[in-house]
């Protein structure tokens, strides 16, 4: 290994690289395929295909949110915000059903939620009835927040004369 590495930040910088890669492109690829979809089924799918990928190698995930603060990896975090913010960013404004008047910040506290949940739910040792009850908290805590944020439909605003 040492003669790919110098050393264990190196090697789990370069795991943590391909690891925010692989979940970046999960995410892009949700987001394409789910364009113009309503609301709710973007943030369903959104929060089951980012955990989906975060649960998939348990140990990797735990043990890169513990590294994370030995590791200078502003870069790498960095451009996975920014291609994660550009797929959501791009999914949310085709919804179906809601417009929002200020998306870059919806969509910060959206991603927000959404990750630091996940992670949260890493850093603790849960059931996995915990785990799926949370999930469930958590898509429904995040389509009433965009619920509460859309910007009325043209036919409940009310008429003026």
């Amino acid at each position: 290994m040492y003669q790919y590495f110098p050393h264990k930040q190196a090697l789990f910088y370069a795991v943590n690289e391909r690891y925010l890669d692989v979940l970046a492109e999960k995410v892009e690829a949700y987001c394409r395929a789910h364009q113009g979809a309503s609301i709710e089924r973007m943030i369903e799918g959104l929060v089951t295909t980012y955990w989906s990928v975060k649960a998939e190698r348990p140990e990797v995930t735990r043990a890169l949110y513990r590294s994370v603060a030995e590791l200078d990896n502003e870069q790498l975090i960095e451009a996975f915000a920014r291609r994660t913010d550009a797929a959501t960013a791009a999914m949310l404004g085709s919804a179906s059903d809601a417009d929002f008047a200020d998306l870059p910040i919806v969509n910060l506290t959206l991603l927000a939620t959404v990750f630091g949940t996940v992670r949260n739910v890493f850093e603790r040792d849960l059931s996995a009835s915990e785990i799926g009850a949370m999930l469930r908290q958590l898509t429904l805590m995040c389509v009433a927040y965009l619920d509460a944020v859309k910007m009325p439909s043209r036919s409940t605003m009310p008429h003026q004369a």
